[in-house]
């Protein structure tokens, strides 16, 4: 999700909702991380059915603790790691991966390769986040390999905002937390899932749905390597934003396409009450999230590979063991 300002969770140190609302302004335009202006706190729901453990169970290393989840999706009153981008990467396309709209029709305003540039530049910012979050998992093991517990300590919020620094838990976090949010946003800012209005006619405010499932190969981040050109759909667009008046003119526009609004049951990922045009017609929101859910599961998963594969299967499991567990001192 987008706003004016700050944006789609939070990273190395929680900040007050209050707080962000003096820094960011609506409308919505992504997934939402806050409990108001027509938003339901998306992102920090989808994170939830994605990565919580069940009520009571510790970890086994594909779910998250409470409070290392409360960090990593937010809570009541704070953005998490997820939400970061929407503090301070709200007017970066390539965090939320806009603008890389097309159309297939004579005359459209954007060629499919200059397009298919943007969603790579989405692509490449997410892998950046991404190995950003598995080198600071490395931090939080001292030489010996045994958990270095100030960096892994959680007794207060991270921040994840503006390149505040903060402990290694928090750092890795917050790499991982902004990948989810481009990652998720990209589900509701395209058309990969969707079906377009079979009652209008095909066009920029109605364009082709791809009704693809997910996760959508063109994020396996843990490859650091960039999906090929070709790998993407002739028919792929996100939607244009701009704060400038008409500065999307003639093109596929945010507005028709997001899927940004509705509930989310942040323990089994039911949708319900969708908020956008876009999202009511055939079940986009419901597979919007859906398929963000699928693939937040994804990026842990090939999280958890890429610590193994750059520190080794002992270190690996235990850095991944710090950032899933509240208390890994004790457990890790």
């Amino acid at each position: 999700m987008r706003r004016l300002t700050p944006f789609v969770l939070l990273g190395a140190t929680a900040l007050a909702a209050p707080m962000l609302m003096t820094v960011q302004a609506p409308p919505a335009r992504a997934f939402g991380t806050v409990n108001t202006l027509g938003q339901h706190a998306e992102h920090e729901r989808i994170t939830r059915a994605a990565l919580a453990c069940p009520s009571g169970a510790p970890s086994d290393g594909s779910c998250f603790e409470p409070r290392s989840l409360d960090q990593t999706a937010g809570r009541g009153g704070t953005f998490g790691a997820v939400g970061a981008p929407d503090t301070d990467e709200v007017l970066s396309p390539a965090a939320h991966c806009d603008n890389a709209d097309y159309l297939a029709q004579p005359g459209y305003a954007r060629t499919r390769d200059q397009a298919t540039e943007e969603l790579l530049a989405c692509v490449a910012r997410l892998q950046t986040r991404f190995a950003e979050g598995v080198t600071a998992a490395g931090g939080t093991l001292g030489a010996d390999g045994t958990v270095a517990a100030r960096e892994a300590d959680l007794a207060k919020d991270c921040t994840f905002t503006l390149g505040v620094p903060g402990r290694n838990k928090c750092e890795a976090l917050e790499g991982f937390g902004r990948v989810l949010h481009g990652v998720q946003d990209f589900y509701s800012h395209s058309n990969w899932t969707d079906k377009a209005d079979p009652g209008r006619p095909a066009g920029r405010n109605n364009p082709p749905g791809l009704n693809l499932p997910a996760p959508s190969p063109l994020f396996a981040l843990g490859s650091g390597q960039p999906p090929h050109g070709s790998a993407v759909p002739d028919g792929l667009t996100t939607g244009c934003f701009s704060l400038v008046p008409l500065g999307c003119s003639g093109r596929v526009q945010h507005g028709d396409l997001n899927k940004d609004n509705g509930l989310v049951d942040p323990v089994t990922g039911a949708t319900g009450s969708p908020g956008t045009a876009r999202g009511k017609t055939g079940g986009n929101f419901d597979r919007a999230v859906r398929a963000a859910i699928a693939d937040t599961r994804r990026q842990w998963a090939d999280f958890r590979a890429a610590l193994v594969t750059r520190y080794g299967k002992e270190r690996g499991e235990r850095a991944a063991c710090v950032l899933t567990h509240d208390d890994p001192a004790r457990t890790c």
